[in-house]
């Protein structure tokens, strides 16, 4: 949106970072624009420095979220010593404004609980008679150019599209409930066909990003699991700040102390939203099996990789169940699964659903098989048993947004009134 047409500029290079197999690709023509007709080179972003001179660059942008302010900072300092500005692009800059009203929900940090928020004020708007559809953050894994405008609306377009894991735990539930998914790279023509779709759109922002749409109401999510990093993390506080609605998931997970923390923070730096409270309620379906039995949990890959928890939905079903014992994935993983676990050297008892690609998929399939334990219970929001074939029973988790009280639906519905018809 900023330099795409903009002939002040002259964009030299893209570098990819913390997913894996992202780098060393063309952003393709079609894409880029027509300032761009042989496309725009990605590289990984540890050649930053030497890119840096090669192109003779003046300005670096910080184009991705969910990191730490120190490590902004390191970005920043890397930028500055080999002669380049370094930016920090306001969302005003780069919003797409929509015809149609529009609701966007972000967060602090990656598994937060987006997603469960997102599912519940969709059914709140088809509950009023509205139409609603879903505009996801992309995830450009695939081949670009083929992955312009991607509509999700049965489970047969996951296969359709080649989507990675981490997709599908973004579609599948949405697509479950009959609602419409949007996704991939070019977001104005995304939003073009999202708005022939619906009477309001509902920005479901991955990672912790910030809206790509000018949002009508903003929703951030905040997790008191890991209270503090409301005022940590690039752009989680930026999300916080510009919020109509601080919505605390998780209050049943949390002690007092996490509460009482994580609304002082967010008082601290937006004194004007509403804060509303809701739990996420986890349910097994096959709970019985759990008890008294050694288990091997399946966790969100994002949320316990670069999102930075230990534990998930799966880790708090076999403990509610009466799990005898989790036992340790990290002794059973193989290839991929294995440099995963040295990616992230503090992951340890869980298992990240990592699945970025076939090879990846095939090595999360044999690091289950390899496990000692009687039953697999998995945490993330797909249905893993379509993904890999195992030798243990696995049980499914879901997870969804309880509010306490009426206040999201109060919120929803005063939207809703408000609009112009």
């Amino acid at each position: 949106m900023l330099f795409r047409d903009n002939g002040d500029y002259e964009v030299v290079a893209f570098t990819a970072a913390q997913i894996p197999y992202i780098s060393d690709r063309m952003y393709p023509e079609e894409l880029a624009g027509t300032l761009y007709p042989d496309g725009i080179k990605i590289f990984d972003e540890s050649e930053l420095p030497k890119l840096i001179k090669k192109f003779d660059v003046d300005v670096c942008v910080q184009a991705y979220s969910d990191l730490p302010d120190v490590e902004v900072m390191h970005k920043a300092s890397i930028v500055n010593a080999n002669g380049a500005d370094f930016w920090l692009v306001a969302p005003e800059h780069t919003y797409l404004k929509s015809s149609k009203p529009v609701i966007a929900v972000c967060a602090v940090r990656t598994g937060s609980g987006k997603s469960q928020t997102s599912r519940y004020i969709a059914n709140i708007i088809r509950d009023a008679g509205l139409r609603t559809v879903v505009i996801r953050h992309p995830m450009p894994y695939g081949v670009l150019k083929e992955q312009s405008v991607e509509r999700f609306s049965t489970l047969k377009d996951l296969e359709r599209y080649k989507t990675t894991i981490e997709e599908r735990e973004e579609y599948e539930p949405h697509i479950k409930n009959k609602f419409v998914v949007f996704a991939g790279v070019d977001y104005a023509k995304i939003l073009d066909a999202a708005e022939k779709e619906a009477d309001i759109v509902l920005w479901d922002g991955g990672n912790n990003d910030l809206p790509f749409v000018k949002p009508d109401l903003l929703i951030t999510v905040a997790d008191p699991l890991r209270a503090g990093n409301e005022l940590s993390y690039y752009p989680g506080e930026t999300a916080v700040r510009m919020a109509d609605v601080l919505l605390i998931n998780k209050v049943n997970s949390a002690t007092k102390e996490q509460l009482d923390e994580l609304i002082g923070n967010l008082r601290s730096i937006n004194s004007s939203a509403d804060i509303l409270l809701a739990d996420s309620v986890v349910t097994p379906d096959n709970p019985g099996i759990i008890k008294g039995k050694r288990v091997l949990v399946i966790e969100d890959g994002p949320t316990i990789t670069h999102g930075g928890m230990m534990t998930g939905a799966g880790d708090v079903a076999a403990k509610m169940c009466g799990a005898k014992e989790i036992v340790t994935a990290k002794k059973y993983a193989v290839g991929a699964i294995k440099d995963v676990f040295a990616r992230y050297p503090k992951l340890n008892v869980e298992l990240p659903a990592m699945g970025y690609s076939p090879k990846e998929i095939r090595d999360l399939e044999a690091t289950v098989n390899n496990a000692d334990c009687d039953v697999v219970v998995s945490g993330t929001p797909i249905n893993i048993r379509l993904l890999i074939n195992v030798n243990k029973p696995i049980v499914q988790v879901s997870y969804e947004l309880k509010p306490k009280g009426d206040g999201l639906d109060d919120v929803i519905g005063k939207f809703i009134k408000g609009m112009k018809r």
